[in-house]
């Protein structure tokens, strides 16, 4: 089952900007999930077990080296990877 996924990462401090870049490029480097980055959040289509168990790693991750970080995440059971949502 195809799955997409938006996910925007909220690290609670002052120097915020490098943990999402390296939690994004480590989404990025899985071979088994693609991945749309925007200003807001980041997008991750896939098989729905490679896409939750490379959340699962990825959150963890974080989450060890930064408890306050919030994750808000969105899951829909569709691939929207290719749809235009402009227009609606």
């Amino acid at each position: 089952m195809k799955v997409s996924i938006e996910i925007s990462m909220y690290p609670l401090r002052e120097a915020y900007c490098q943990p999402i870049i390296e939690f994004i490029e480590r989404l990025a480097n899985n071979a088994k999930v693609s991945i749309e980055r925007n200003s807001m959040s980041t997008h991750i289509y896939g098989d729905y077990t490679d896409v939750m168990d490379t959340l699962t790693a990825e959150v963890l991750t974080v989450l060890e080296k930064m408890p306050e970080t919030v994750f808000v995440i969105k899951l829909i059971g569709t691939d929207r990877e290719r749809v235009n949502i402009h227009g609606c």
